[in-house]
Parts: structure tokens; C-alpha cells; sequence
């Protein structure tokens, strides 16, 4: 653990402590909240997916919207990266292409504020994470 030098420091690591908190409360009942994945593998990385991951968790943040967002591997969607998966309480998962910080912004409030679909969703064809994990 790094030391505390500054008031800085201080609410950073406050910060930092209290989403893990949330994390680890909401972990029970996913399903009650949105949850956005956002693809982390080597592919989406090159493609912005951290800014991606960082907008997404700053603006839900400032806006009020209870989310957990979350880090995945590879989704099969290369082609479309940086690629984010999105779950409103009861609905299945969006999974969307080519999302950059504009596009994360319309996401938010078109689709996750107001559930209105918005260009770049890939089609149903794809299989959702857990979907995934249970093949292998």
C-alpha cells in the first residue's frame, strides 16, 4: 500500500475504497443495476478501450446513474472495437461497436437514461459474456 503524503492522496485512496465498497455490495444483485462491460483484450486496448472504461465510470458517476462497470476479455468483435456490452435491469445485453467517448456519451443518455436504441449495436448473432464462458 503507498503512503499517504498529501490531502490528495487521501481522497484518492478514499475514492478508490469506496467503489470497491459499492462493488462488492451490488456484486450480490447485478441484475438490479446496469452493468457495462467494456472489452479489454489486447485488440481493444489499442483501440481506446481504457479512455472508453474511464469515461464510462466518470460519467455514470457524475451523473447519478447507479452501474457497475466492469473489465472483460475478448468479445470475437475485433473488427469493431473498442467494443462495450450493456445491461439495463431487465433487458438482455446490447453489445456495441466502434464506442469512443462520443459514442459513450450517447449511450448514456439515449439508451442507459431514456432506453432509446442508438447506432452501433451489433447484431443479435453475438453471445453475451457469461454465454461465452459457459462454451468453454
Amino acid at each position: 500500500m503507498n503512503k499517504v503524503k498529501t490531502p490528495d492522496d487521501l481522497k484518492k485512496l478514499r475514492e478508490d475504497l469506496q467503489g470497491k465498497i459499492k462493488l462488492r455490495e451490488s456484486g450480490g444483485h447485478p441484475e438490479s443495476i446496469v452493468q457495462v462491460r467494456v472489452a479489454m483484450a489486447t485488440c481493444g486496448i489499442a483501440s481506446g478501450a481504457k479512455e472508453v472504461m474511464t469515461f464510462f465510470m466518470e460519467e455514470l458517476e457524475k451523473r447519478g446513474i447507479d452501474a457497475m462497470v466492469t473489465q472483460t476479455g475478448c468479445m470475437s468483435y475485433c473488427y469493431a472495437e473498442p467494443t462495450v456490452e450493456v445491461t439495463l435491469p431487465g433487458k438482455s445485453p446490447l453489445v456495441f461497436g466502434f464506442v469512443n467517448n462520443r459514442k459513450a456519451d450517447e449511450i448514456i443518455e439515449k439508451y442507459i437514461k431514456n432506453g432509446e436504441l442508438v447506432d452501433g449495436i451489433i447484431p443479435v448473432t453475438y453471445h453475451t459474456i457469461t454465454e461465452k464462458q459457459q462454451e468453454v
